[in-house]
C-alpha cells in the first residue's frame, strides 16, 4: 500500500471517531486524564529502598549444629569488628589514625568542646530543668562542670568508693554520674520510687558507702538501722527547703553517717574552684557503673555491673543507628521521659550529650508517666519513653477516632506509611484528626523521633505490635524506634530501623529489627524449639563489646524472620 493510501485510511478512521464522539466519550477521556495526572503528581518515592528493609541484617555463612547463623547489623559486617567505642582522637592526631574507645569522661569533654562543621552542625548543647509549664531553668555547662568537680572531690575526700544515686531525672543525677567517672568512684544507679525493703536490698547487694538522694523519698532511718555500712549521705534539696538544717543526724544514729547537702558542697568552695576537669594524662581507667534490672517476677533483683567499655560501645552503636542527616545535633532538644536508671534511657541521654544536642530533665519520668505532663514547658524533638506510656497514648487516642471522616483520614495516613513508605504529608484530609492527637510539648509538630525499649522477660510490659507502632507514628507525627533491651546489655540488643514503617499481615505481630552495631545474635536449641535449616527459632544468645562479659544468654525464645529481624516468640 502506498503512503497516500495509509494517509487516506487514517483520515477515514479519524472522521469515523469524531463522528461517533458524544458526551460519554468526553466523560471517559476526562476521567482517564484525571487518573493519569493524579497518579503522576501524587507519586512518591519511599524514604528507603524496599530491598534494604527486606534484608535488614545478615547471618554468618556457617552455623554450628543446634545453632542458627550469627546475625549482625548490615552496618557491622562479619569481616569487621563490632562497634567498640567512640574513636576518640587526641588533639593534633591525624584524622586517619585510630582513636581510642574512650569512656564517660570523653562524653562530657565532647559536650564542653561542642561540635564543628565537620560534625554536620556547629554549636554546643544546652541543659535545662523543667519545673512545670511556667518555669524552665537553663544550666550553664561550666556550672555543671563545677558541680562535677566539687562533688567528685568531696566524695573522694570523705573516703567514698561506691556512690548510690537515688534521684529522679535531674541535672544532679547526670552530674553525679560524671563525677564518679572523673574521680574514680563506682556509680550505682538505683531505680527511683522503690519500697524501703527494695532500697535496702539494692544497697546491700552493691555495697554502697555513699548515697546521693533527695529528702522525702529516701528512708534514712530505716536504711541506717538495717545497713550500717552507709557512711555518707548527700541531700539534693530543692529551692523551697534550703533554709532547713539538713546536716543534722537523727538521734540514735551515733554520728556514723556524715550528712551534707549538695548546695553546701558547692557554696563552701570558692567560686573559681572546680572550673577545670582533671587532666587526661593523670587519670586512671574510669570505674564501672552498677545498675539494677527488673527480673521475671517484676521485682528489682538482678544487679548488673557495666564497664566503661560496655557503655561507650552502646553509645557508639546508637550514634550510627540512624541515617547521617537524622542524627542528633545542636538543633535537637532531647527529653528522657523514662527513668535514667534504665540503661537504654541512660545510653540515649549520653548520645544526646555527646552529639551536643540540648537536654531537658524533668522529674516526671516514671514507668508510665503522662507524656503531655512530662513535656510541658518545652518543645522536644527527640524523646525516650516506656511501652506503658505509648500503650496508654495509643488506647486513648484510638478510642477518639469514631466518625467516618476521622476513620478515612486515619486510613489515608496509614496507607501513606505502609504502602508508600513515607511519613504522611500535610493535607486537609490528614489534618482532620489533628485535634484528636496527643499534645506533646508546647510546640506541636516539633517532635521528630521517639525511642522506646521492651525489657526482655518482663511479664507486665505490653508488647507493641506493628499496627500499634504505625498508629503511634500518626498520632505523634514522629518516627518511632522500637528496641529490645536486656539486663546484661548496655543500651539495646536490637532495634527497628529509622524508616521501617511496614505492617505485615493483620499487624498484630511485632519485631525488634536487626542487632545494633555493638551486638551480634545467635539462637540455640531450647526445650521444644530445635534449630533446623528451615526454621531458626530458639533461645537467644547475644555477644559483643556492649555485653557484660562479652556474651550472655537472655533467657527468652525468639525467631529470625525472613527479613532477618528479631521477633520474640
Amino acid at each position: 500500500m502506498s503512503f497516500g493510501g495509509v494517509l487516506a485510511q487514517l483520515d477515514d478512521g479519524l472522521s469515523s471517531l469524531i463522528g461517533q464522539w458524544n458526551v460519554y466519550s468526553s466523560g471517559i477521556v476526562t476521567l482517564l486524564v484525571l487518573l493519569i495526572t493524579y497518579s503522576i503528581t501524587n507519586r512518591v518515592e519511599p524514604e528507603i529502598h524496599p530491598m534494604l528493609l527486606a534484608r535488614q541484617g545478615h547471618g554468618s555463612p556457617v552455623r554450628q549444629e543446634g545453632e542458627s547463623p550469627i546475625y549482625r547489623s548490615n552496618a557491622a559486617p562479619h569481616s569487621m569488628p563490632l562497634n567498640s567505642g567512640l574513636n576518640v582522637k587526641e588533639a593534633g592526631a591525624s584524622k586517619w589514625s585510630q582513636g581510642r574507645d574512650g569512656d564517660l569522661r570523653d562524653v562530657w569533654r565532647k559536650a564542653l568542646s561542642g561540635s564543628s562543621e565537620s560534625d554536620g552542625a556547629k554549636g554546643k548543647g544546652r541543659v535545662f530543668t523543667v519545673l512545670g509549664s511556667e518555669k524552665v531553668v537553663e544550666h550553664k555547662l561550666d556550672d555543671i562542670t563545677r558541680q562535677i568537680n566539687l562533688v567528685g572531690q568531696y566524695i573522694s575526700s570523705q573516703g567514698g568508693k561506691k556512690v548510690a544515686i537515688y534521684l529522679p531525672n535531674s541535672v544532679e543525677y547526670i552530674a553525679t554520674l560524671f563525677a564518679c567517672s572523673f574521680y574514680n568512684v563506682t556509680a550505682i544507679l538505683l531505680p527511683y520510687d522503690q519500697s524501703d525493703a527494695s532500697i535496702i536490698s539494692m544497697l546491700q547487694q552493691s555495697g554502697a558507702d555513699t548515697v546521693v538522694t533527695c529528702p522525702g523519698t529516701f528512708p534514712f532511718d530505716s536504711v541506717v538501722k538495717s545497713y550500717p555500712v552507709l557512711r555518707q549521705l548527700i541531700w539534693v534539696v530543692d529551692e523551697g527547703n534550703k533554709h532547713l538544717d539538713w546536716n543534722e543526724v537523727p538521734q540514735g544514729m551515733g554520728g556514723k553517717v556524715n550528712v551534707s547537702t549538695w548546695q553546701d558542697i558547692l557554696n563552701d568552695s570558692p567560686q573559681p574552684s572546680g572550673a577545670d576537669l582533671p587532666s587526661i594524662d593523670s587519670q586512671a581507667a574510669a570505674p564501672d557503673v552498677i545498675m539494677f534490672w527488673t527480673s521475671k517476677t517484676d521485682s528489682i533483683e538482678e544487679m548488673v555491673r557495666f564497664t566503661q567499655g560496655n557503655l561507650v560501645s552502646a553509645v557508639s552503636a546508637q550514634l550510627v543507628a540512624i541515617p547521617t542527616k537524622e542524627r542528633f545535633s545542636p538543633a535537637d532538644l532531647f527529653l528522657p521521659a523514662a527513668p535514667l536508671s534504665s540503661s537504654y534511657t541512660l545510653i540515649l541521654t549520653l548520645v544526646a550529650i555527646y552529639s551536643n544536642a540540648s537536654v531537658a530533665f524533668n522529674s516526671v519520668a516514671g514507668v508510665s508517666p503522662d507524656l503531655a505532663l512530662a513535656t510541658q514547658g518545652v518543645a522536644p524533638t527527640v524523646i525516650v519513653t516506656t511501652p506503658e506510656t505509648l500503650s496508654k497514648i495509643h488506647l486513648s487516642t484510638k478510642g477518639k477516632i469514631t466518625s467516618a471522616l476521622a476513620s478515612l483520614s486515619h486510613w489515608a495516613q496509614t496507607r501513606s506509611l505502609v504502602q508508600n513508605g513515607v511519613m504522611p504529608a500535610v493535607s486537609f484530609l490528614a489534618s482532620y484528626n489533628d485535634s484528636l492527637h496527643p499534645i506533646i510539648g508546647n510546640a506541636p509538630g516539633k517532635l521528630r523521633l521517639v525511642y522506646v525499649a521492651h525489657p526482655a522477660n518482663s511479664k507486665s510490659t505490653p508488647l507493641l505490635s506493628e499496627l500499634t507502632l504505625s498508629d503511634l507514628r500518626i498520632f505523634t507525627g514522629a518516627r518511632v524506634i522500637y528496641a529490645l533491651s536486656a539486663a546484661p546489655c548496655a543500651g539495646a540488643v536490637a532495634q527497628t530501623q529509622f524508616h521501617d514503617y511496614r505492617v505485615s499481615g493483620d499487624g498484630k505481630g511485632s519485631h525488634f529489627g536487626p542487632p545494633v552495631s555493638s551486638t551480634e545474635i545467635l539462637l540455640h536449641d531450647s526445650g521444644s524449639h530445635k534449630i533446623t535449616d528451615e526454621n531458626y527459632t530458639g533461645g537467644v544468645v547475644v555477644r559483643g563489646p556492649a555485653i557484660v562479659g562479652g556474651e550472655a544468654a537472655l533467657g527468652l525464645v525468639a525467631t529470625i524472620r525472613d527479613d532477618n529481624t528479631i521477633a520474640v516468640v
